[in-house]
């Protein structure tokens, strides 16, 4: 199954389904020598063209930019709604039932908030006042005011493992993943809406299309990938992956809107997948243990972390290929986080090390590892530029 070993030569795209079967073909014999080195090599890319982005979701703000979905994250760019809040780090600690919260100036630890069982994910609400805190084995979510750090009444929701927002904000979508089931949910109260069962095992991770009329989810236990109608609230399309094993994770659309990107841990790598066709996906090799993807402020590069190596790598999107790897001195195991308002700063997890590293965006330096609870996941970077939050760890539009 693996390691993948030989390098490819250039891109690879999606103009025939042909060319799709021999790119597959090469890359599974091996990518490994290409992704060591940093990623010298271009990556296989899926990207078909396309005109403008079509009509989106009923009630979706309109896309401020066809060719750059994240152009409402610049640095500068913060919401009315968020000016006021205090800029903190949250950091779900799983074993230890509680949430750290980090001052991103200090680097020092600044309150303790004990939740509920198993906190997988900190997570922004659709309209921005309002983090929810994911306890998966609590079978509840616990509202914090970012305005004043305060802990409200747990709302009692079964299988939180994550949690997203619809973009026209008319409905929270809990990936129930132990119960293989995406719950539609309001996203104010929780109460439930409609409930969809699935019959991959493990949904954990998702992005929306450009439109927002469908999203791809992550099912991380059986390695397949779902899509998702946004509206009708019901799986529309589901494959497996071409990988033995394979567990995908976390899941995030390129700034132009074409392509879809999926962290896996065994193939150490990302899946590169053209979403409105969803046809089998290509690998990029980047590391061991692949886990989190991060757009940077400037929507030129992604962050690829590598949780089994202690390793971040750097995906640009202009020149479709990876450009560096940063490797934590002394190692880690970097898994969730955010990017800082001013786009400086990656904060992440260290999900095995009980503590989280600070990294400064300019050249992967690492500027603070700083001590948390047992069992670091999902932290949120808060406030964030954008308009309002797809949810997940801040995924902003």
């Amino acid at each position: 199954m693996l390691p993948l070993t030989t390098p490819h030569t250039g891109p690879v795209t999606r103009r025939s389904a042909a060319l799709v079967a021999a790119a597959l073909l090469v890359l599974l014999a091996g990518c490994g020598a290409a992704a060591e080195r940093g990623g010298a090599e271009p990556v296989a890319s899926t990207r078909a063209k396309k005109a403008a982005v079509p009509d989106g979701l009923p009630g979706m703000p309109p896309v401020l930019d066809a060719k750059d979905l994240y152009a409402a994250d610049r640095p500068g760019l913060l919401s009315p709604v968020v000016k006021g809040f205090p800029s903190r780090v949250y950091v779900p600690n799983t074993n230890s039932n509680t949430v750290t919260v980090i001052d991103p100036q200090t680097y020092r630890v600044v309150e303790t908030i004990p939740v509920g069982a198993q906190p997988q994910h900190v997570v922004p609400s659709w309209d921005l006042k309002t983090l929810w805190v994911n306890n998966n084995r609590g079978h509840s979510l616990t509202p914090i005011d970012p305005a004043t750090g305060a802990a409200g009444k747990p709302v009692e929701v079964h299988d939180p493992y994550n949690l997203y927002f619809t973009p026209n904000g008319r409905a929270a979508v809990v990936m129930a993943s132990l119960d293989r089931e995406l719950v539609f949910r309001d996203p104010h109260t929780m109460d439930r809406i409609k409930t969809t069962p699935v019959s991959c095992y493990g949904v954990n991770h998702a992005d929306f299309s450009a439109d927002g009329r469908y999203f791809i989810v992550s099912c991380e236990f059986s390695g397949e990938l779902l899509k998702v109608d946004t509206e009708r609230m019901e799986v529309v399309a589901q494959q497996k992956l071409p990988l033995h094993g394979a567990m995908p994770q976390d899941v995030k659309i390129s700034p132009d809107g074409q392509t879809f990107y999926i962290a896996d841990m065994t193939a150490h790598g990302v899946w590169v997948l053209d979403g409105e066709r969803f046809t089998t996906p290509v690998l990029l090799p980047t590391g061991k243990g692949c886990h989190g993807l991060y757009v940077s402020r400037d929507s030129r590069e992604m962050y690829i972390t590598n949780r089994g190596e202690g390793s971040v790598s750097v995906f640009d999107f202009a020149q479709d290929r990876l450009t560096k790897k940063w490797r934590l001195p002394g190692g880690g195991s970097p898994d969730m986080g955010g990017v800082s308002a001013d786009g400086k700063v990656l904060w992440l997890s260290g999900r095995y090390d009980n503590e989280v590293y600070a990294l400064g965006t300019a050249g992967g330096k690492l500027l603070a590892r700083i001590p948390v609870g047992s069992g670091p996941h999902g932290l949120a970077v808060y406030p964030q530029p954008g308009r309002y939050s797809l949810g997940h760890t801040g995924v902003f539009r």
